[in-house]
């Protein structure tokens, strides 16, 4: 059986572009399935407003209900001011959705299987709630840590805690992205090796059926959790966003 972890292993493409302090900088294959997912996005929203016309065509009639269902998100979850956020929230989902839906392909790489990738897309969340918070509100941003109508005492214990749950909010939000992508990745490569080690086991082939229904089930399902969790993370990023508009309890 093949090892189901080996299709996550990160590859050099070509000779090292250049160097930064003595190390190369070299083209990963993760590198460049994310300047492919840019490219086809860039082409899809280029191709999907072109030409704008009342009677929409297929491209046009995707790219305008992603933009809104996106949208819609966005009022849902952060109100009508937060739309001022709707090209950041549209560019996270749209480039998960991309990305996700890109490592379900045969002999694809799923971008989003590695934690240092999502954290990093977490981290421009997190970041521009602070940043805007900040500006926007100045100090008063800092009172989403301090709950209103408790008691002075009860702020010793419920202030550590708020501020705990918003430093977790990057980490949930990365983990839960790379952790599901991972293992239903996992899961279909250890099933798909399955079908030929019992099709190798002679008489044994006669079971291969099973897990071949089970791998087409699991792709199914990977393929909605792939659209599920760009989904999640467009949607509890307006809600952190919420918090930079209206911060405070």
């Amino acid at each position: 059986m093949a090892d189901p972890i080996h299709q996550f292993e990160l590859k050099t493409i070509g000779a090292p572009l250049f160097k930064i302090g003595g190390s190369d900088i070299v083209l990963t294959n993760s590198a460049l399935f994310m300047f492919g997912a840019v490219a086809f996005i860039v082409a899809l929203m280029l191709m999907g407003t072109s030409a704008r016309s009342m009677v929409p065509s297929r491209i046009q009639s995707v790219v305008e209900m992603l933009y809104e269902f996106v949208a819609d998100t966005v009022r849902s979850s952060a109100g009508h001011d937060g739309m001022k956020f709707f090209p950041l929230v549209f560019s996270l989902f749209i480039f998960i959705l991309v990305l996700n839906l890109a490592g379900m392909i045969p002999g694809g790489f799923t971008v989003t299987s590695h934690i240092i990738i999502t954290a990093a897309l977490a981290a421009v969340v997190i970041l521009t709630v602070i940043i805007y918070g900040i500006m926007a509100h100045g100090t008063h941003f800092f009172g989403l840590f301090v709950p209103s109508g408790v008691h002075p005492l009860m702020l010793i214990i419920l202030v550590p805690i708020e501020v705990i749950s918003f430093i977790s909010r990057p980490i949930s939000l990365s983990v839960r992205l790379f952790a599901n992508m991972l293992a239903g990745h996992i899961a279909l490569k250890i099933f798909a090796g399955f079908i030929g080690s019992l099709l190798a086991a002679g008489a044994w082939g006669l079971l291969s059926p099973l897990p071949l229904a089970l791998t087409v089930a699991l792709t199914a399902l990977e393929v909605l959790v792939a659209v599920l969790q760009a989904y999640v993370f467009a949607t509890l990023t307006s809600i952190y966003l919420h918090d930079a508009l209206h911060p405070g309890h």
